[in-house]
């Protein structure tokens, strides 16, 4: 048992770049020299971007197979369908977490109050890779409305935990997943110190949403649209916030690496090129159903 603190290895500048109808989106990968960070295969902040009445879209049908894929909304409604009966308005708060498996086909459009009335649309879209033992499992859909989500208040007004996957400081989600994978919310007032549990043979990250992040063995802090990565040698980020008028807040990701081989082609993710093939062809002829 370490019990020592994790020290980081790297704290790099997301791409700044544009999805959809010109949703502005944060990436932190997959780009040129960082495709993925195992068992994350993409990391998307988008937005926030403010829509007029009847403007919102969203993202027409398309198809995925061989991860899961998380959305977690901040802001805005966007309703969810997929090709197994899956359908969700997915609001502020709101978990989405889609197990694409073999395959399937899905849309995210905004809702029809969301385009009446229009607003700020804000989340973020996570993809996490599923183990080759699994990648042709049936495709599946949680829905996790935020009144579910386990909220764990930190003492002294520090601020709160909001525990989306996995387990932390005893709190556990609801989500099932096929490897194991946290995602935690975590917002912090001014002046706090805190240690969150991460075991050493997950890989760890952070993703500061909002205000800046001191890490502990570090002089550096890191600030919004910026992410973390830490070395595995301990069982404890140590995080702290610096006197300022705004609280921080950040999402930890932490996951147990699959060191497996990764063949990727836009939606798809399988272990080898002939998969891949075999993916195309199996949406090719309708075989991941219809919307």
């Amino acid at each position: 048992m370490h019990n020592s603190r994790r020290k980081i290895t790297e704290i790099f500048d997301c791409l700044e770049t544009t999805e959809g109808d010109n949703v502005p989106v944060t990436r932190a990968f997959p780009v040129a020299g960082r495709m993925q960070i195992d068992p994350f295969l993409l990391f998307d902040h988008f937005g926030p971007i403010y829509y007029h009445p009847e403007e919102a879209t969203g993202v027409p049908a398309h198809p995925h197979c061989g991860f899961e894929a998380i959305t977690f909304m901040l802001n805005g409604e966007i309703e969810h369908r997929d090709s197994f009966g899956g359908q969700a308005n997915i609001r502020s708060g709101d978990v989405q977490w889609m197990t694409t498996g073999s395959g399937l086909i899905h849309s995210e459009l905004a809702t029809k109050a969301f385009r009446k009335s229009g607003g700020i649309l804000e989340g973020l879209q996570i993809w996490v890779n599923l183990p080759q033992m699994h990648k042709n499992v049936d495709p599946g859909y949680q829905h996790i409305p935020v009144e579910i989500i386990p909220t764990i208040d930190l003492q002294n007004n520090a601020g709160y935990i909001k525990v989306i996957a996995g387990e932390i400081m005893g709190v556990s989600s609801q989500i099932k997943t096929f490897s194991p994978v946290s995602i935690f919310q975590v917002q912090l007032s001014s002046e706090v110190t805190i240690d969150l549990e991460v075991k050493s043979e997950q890989t760890a990250l952070i993703y500061v949403l909002a205000g800046t992040i001191g890490l502990q063995n570090s002089e550096e802090m890191a600030r919004k649209g910026q992410m973390v990565r830490f070395d595995d040698d301990g069982d404890f980020l140590s995080l702290y916030t610096t006197s300022s008028p705004t609280s921080a807040s950040l999402i930890v990701l932490a996951g147990q690496p699959l060191n497996q081989s990764i063949a990727r082609y836009g939606p798809f993710v399988a272990n080898t090129e002939t998969e891949i093939r075999k993916a195309v062809l199996s949406y090719q002829s309708g075989k991941m159903g219809q919307l």
